[in-house]
């Protein structure tokens, strides 16, 4: 028997706005070309459309209040199972959304030094700072990655021992965010994983969301 209360109905919501606010801002960084292998071409494209790195940037910014969010509902979810696990995957949530937010930051910065790099003529020591800031960038989102790899691994194993979700749906995630994980920290050595590696958890919080909000979690633990 399934149970519609309070708790469920914010898991559900953390999960959709997590998974909206992601894609929203990733499309919003799609739009502002940065174009891989071409810093210079990169910090022209975000000079003349300022607005788009800006938009990134809130949207980011919110992304990393959503994780904070589904991380304190899922320990509140999950807790029963293991307190000191569930406190541990929380304490890994907190830090994936700070590093975001603080990789996020250098986008402004990066906003700045391209309008002066277009304004300058271009010289070449501004393309250097640029090029700096958007490894900073990207090198943030990595480390992001890392974080919730872990932390989602933890959680979604406690939701598969408690039950409170259909087992196959826990599962999914558990073994799609494991896949993730490890696409992940084999860039950090440098070696490039197609898109596709990361495309099976992709609408992982959609569904999940959408299932909570809809069934509820089960009353044994709900």
């Amino acid at each position: 028997m399934n149970t519609k209360n309070g708790t469920s109905r914010m898991l559900g919501i953390a999960f959709l706005l997590q998974a909206v606010t992601s894609l929203a801002s990733g499309m919003a960084e799609k739009l502002a070309s940065i174009v891989p292998g071409n810093i210079g071409r990169s910090m022209v494209n975000i000079a003349n459309n300022p607005w788009l790195l800006r938009a990134t940037v809130f949207g980011e910014m919110i992304t990393a209040a959503g994780i904070i969010f589904l991380g304190a509902v899922l320990y509140v979810v999950v807790r029963k199972q293991n307190e000191k696990l569930a406190l541990t995957g929380f304490g890994l949530y907190i830090l994936e959304g700070a590093l975001l937010a603080v990789s996020r930051i250098a986008g402004i910065g990066l906003l700045g030094v391209s309008q002066e790099y277009v304004a300058a003529g271009r010289p070449a020591f501004l393309e250097t700072v640029g090029g700096l800031l958007i490894g900073f960038m990207k090198n943030g989102v990595t480390l992001q990655m890392v974080a919730c790899g872990v932390g989602a691994t933890i959680f979604y194993w406690l939701l598969y021992r408690s039950r409170v979700v259909p087992r196959p749906l826990s599962l999914w995630g558990l073994v799609t965010i494991v896949i993730v994980l490890g696409a992940t920290v084999v860039t950090l050595f440098g070696v490039e994983v197609p898109f596709a590696v990361y495309l099976p958890y992709v609408p992982f919080e959609f569904v999940a969301g959408a299932w909570i909000l809809a069934r509820g979690l089960s009353a044994a633990e709900a």
